[in-house]
């Protein structure tokens, strides 16, 4: 699994960087306490079940995310089809989370990134909204922002079903997660 963000203490709260955060929720989840530094990546490793479990964290800027993969799936004998990547997504509103098998990057530099290095689409990502209003200030700004006061329960409460989707994916397979998590959190039937 890939959490995109930015390294650096100045972005770690920031929306931008809401793959990194799902990765430390799974970590405590999954009861990981110790990263490595690989090249150009950290990356924890667990087990749940019968699934040995990387959470890498590309140690480049955003748009260079995809400068890991070759080291990542080398390193730890991992095939394309292994892969989870894990971002933000200003086309969804604050809160909601969405399982994809495949797709574009919908304007994603860090998840282009990553798809020019695998060279296909077919990349299993899960989006998490930070939805970019009308009014708020340019993208960028607006990626590069910590939540406001007012947005952090629906960001935290989006880390959490990030990471219950994630584990989900592992329980009961891609399709009946998506089935359930794909779903707005407001009409969400457990």
């Amino acid at each position: 699994m890939i959490g995109l963000g930015n390294p650096g203490p100045r972005y770690v709260h920031t929306r931008h960087n809401i793959g990194f955060l799902v990765l430390d929720r799974l970590a405590d989840i999954l009861h990981v306490r110790e990263s490595s530094f690989h090249v150009n990546h950290h990356v924890a490793s667990t087990v749940y079940h019968e699934w040995r479990v990387y959470l890498c964290k590309p140690w480049t800027w955003m748009n260079n995310s995809g400068e890991v993969l070759p080291v990542l799936l080398t390193e730890h004998d991992l095939r394309l089809s292994d892969l989870l990547v894990v971002y933000d997504e200003v086309q969804l509103p604050l809160g909601q989370i969405r399982l994809r098998r495949r797709g574009s990057d919908g304007g994603h530099n860090g998840l282009a990134s990553i798809l020019a290095s695998a060279g296909t689409q077919d990349i299993a990502r899960l989006r998490c909204g930070v939805d970019f209003s009308l009014g708020a200030p340019d993208l960028a700004e607006y990626v590069l922002s910590p939540f406001q006061e007012d947005e952090l329960p629906h960001a935290t409460s989006m880390i959490e079903r990030a990471a219950d989707a994630v584990l989900a994916v592992m329980d009961s397979g891609f399709e009946r997660a998506m089935n359930t998590y794909n779903t707005p959190p407001t009409t969400q039937q457990e």
